[in-house]
């Protein structure tokens, strides 16, 4: 028998009530994410991509359908294990980098660590040894507003990196960066997804940015139109099968 993938999702389907109106988000989605992936989901707007990331994160549930996380159905599982999950397997990364402008880079980096109830001095450690990681050691004792946007968005990435999580997501990361900025951020998670082995998920609308991943999964219509290497490979078109999820409910 094979190695589980980390992801594991199978026809899954959501939709969204707006007044007496279902807007279907996602329909039937089949995907698989094997460690140490980098993964990049692309779409236009409306195509589901969000709510694809919402659900793998355990910030949402699918409405029909099967999601396993590290051999785990989520599937049914209440908001305790939910939140227990996303403290101990997951790490998030957003557009706005959602840092506490109170606090220094590494009190922000230790916050999911006083969650988890990790004594002071070894938070303190964890937090220097994830900023070290994304090259921000020097400046730890700074708070965000003293930092660039570059900058914040790399202390985020030590936040969701301190736990050592199964699998990174990313949302929009390079959103609110210049281009030279945000692919210096893709060169950062480049080589945490090579030296690291860390798996990463990144939503995001750019090509630019999608080319530093080795993978890249394109939605429309709330289904799997294409999956394969990023730009130089023609993207099949709507209604195709793909190389990665054959059966995946593609229809024109």
């Amino acid at each position: 028998m094979g190695i589980i993938p980390l992801v594991v999702l199978r026809e899954v389907e959501k939709s969204y009530r707006i007044g007496k109106v279902e807007v279907p988000a996602l329909r039937g989605i089949t995907l698989e994410v094997e460690e140490g992936e980098f993964t990049s989901v692309m779409g236009p707007s409306g195509s589901g991509k969000s709510t694809l990331l919402n659900i793998i994160g355990c910030l949402d549930h699918p409405g029909r359908g099967t999601y396993i996380l590290g051999g785990r159905e989520v599937n049914g599982l209440g908001d305790a294990a939910l939140a227990a999950i996303r403290n101990r397997m997951l790490g998030f990364v957003f557009q706005s980098f959602h840092l506490l402008p109170r606090m220094t880079a590494r009190q922000n980096v230790e916050l999911p660590l006083v969650y988890r109830g990790v004594p002071p001095r070894k938070r303190r450690l964890l937090a220097d040894e994830a900023l070290a990681a994304v090259g921000l050691e020097a400046e730890a004792g700074r708070r965000p507003t003293e930092l660039s946007g570059g900058q914040q968005q790399r202390v985020a990435i030590a936040r969701a990196l301190v736990g050592e999580p199964a699998l990174l997501l990313a949302d929009e990361p390079t959103g609110n960066l210049d281009s030279r900025t945000g692919d210096e951020l893709m060169d950062l998670f480049s080589r945490l997804n090579r030296e690291r082995g860390i798996t990463i998920l990144q939503v995001t609308h750019d090509e630019r940015m999608a080319r530093h991943s080795r993978r890249v999964v394109r939605l429309q219509d709330g289904q799997v139109v294409s999956d394969g290497p990023p730009d130089g490979h023609p993207a099949p078109a709507a209604g195709a099968s793909t190389d990665r999820t054959p059966g995946s409910g593609q229809e024109g």
